[in-house]
């Protein structure tokens, strides 16, 4: 295991990828989240996240998805397109299975406390996950990435999703102005956390095993591809960081291990919405769908920015 992180350390400040470049129409990005939109707003920003989350824990560990469960919460919104049971061993299913029951209470305590909304289009199909892990690494899996193929890639897919909803909230909290939100985004927070913390400790045991599908490169490696990745599409910095850091990133710069992403004060990294939209939607530009929102996201700060050209050609979702 050190012998990976060594070797990432001396390599992390060197990588390129042609192929992650954000395709961002508007010139200068905004980093600001101090945006106008109500407690309800950005809770319901969120929401999106944890349906995606749902589905994809739901389907890949039980073979059913939100519907089975609990219908009402996905306001008619269509059914995620590619979502299916994964080859899970029984303790990663288990833990998954778990997951999967904790968003739909996620999504239930949201519900409740702002009404919800409409369920957006998932695109959970294995070619989605496998062009986002391909314009990680820089070039195209061999075979192709299935993330429902066996536990090791189902946890590098899940490594994508948790952790931008915990940065979401993170970036939430300084702009709600009713307590009984803030006490809302807090309990979601700390479970989204130990969520993101569990996947990550799991593939760290596995940081040494080679992902054949990109031909050799390790889980580590990996790791730290996609979080290049989501810097590179959420346009504001360093909001990610991978199982191996250099020492200058790792905790009190005294390790290389990254067990749990956070800044140079060991706190949580935020992101604002438009970051998230970003780099859900893989287009790094938060007015241009794709990726796992391919129609976009809902609520009234999603559509805000949804450009309408791009929101029209979504029958052909």
């Amino acid at each position: 295991m050190y012998k990976t992180c060594l070797l990432l350390v001396l390599v992390i400040g060197v990588i390129s990828r042609i192929d992650a470049t954000p395709v961002n129409s508007h010139r200068y990005p905004s980093c600001s989240g101090n945006i106008s939109a109500t407690d309800v707003d950005l809770v319901q920003l969120a929401m999106n996240v944890e349906f995606t989350e749902a589905e994809f824990f739901l389907k890949a560990s039980t073979g059913k998805g939100l519907d089975a469960f609990n219908a009402t919460l996905a306001k008619g919104g269509p059914a995620p397109v590619g979502a299916r049971k994964a080859n899970l061993d029984p303790i990663t299913k288990r833990i998954i299975e778990e997951f999967g029951y904790q968003e739909i209470g996620h999504l239930r305590a949201i519900a409740d406390m702002t009404g919800g909304i409409r369920r957006p289009l998932l695109n959970l199909t294995r070619e989605n996950f496998a062009m986002f892990m391909d314009r990680a690494v820089g070039r195209r899996s061999n075979p192709r990435f299935d993330p429902y193929a066996n536990t090791r890639n189902y946890l590098l897919a899940s490594y994508y999703i948790p952790y931008v909803g915990l940065t979401g909230y993170v970036g939430a909290i300084p702009y709600l102005v009713y307590f009984n939100f803030k006490r809302l985004v807090a309990g979601l927070l700390g479970v989204e956390s130990g969520q993101d913390g569990v996947i990550r400790t799991l593939l760290y045991e596995r940081q040494d095993e080679t992902v054949e599908e990109y031909g050799g490169v390790t889980v580590a490696e990996l790791t730290n591809e996609i979080s290049i990745l989501r810097n590179k599409l959420g346009m504001c910095g360093i909001k990610d960081e991978g199982l191996c850091v250099p020492p200058w990133l790792g905790a009190e710069n005294r390790t290389t291990s990254n067990i749990l992403a956070a800044d140079a004060y060991s706190l949580s990294y935020d992101r604002t919405p438009q970051e998230i939209l970003r780099v859900m939607y893989g287009t790094g530009d938060e007015h241009r769908p794709g990726g796992f929102w391919p129609c976009g996201a809902n609520g009234r700060i999603a559509r805000m920015f949804l450009d309408k050209r791009y929101y029209g050609n979504c029958g052909a979702c």
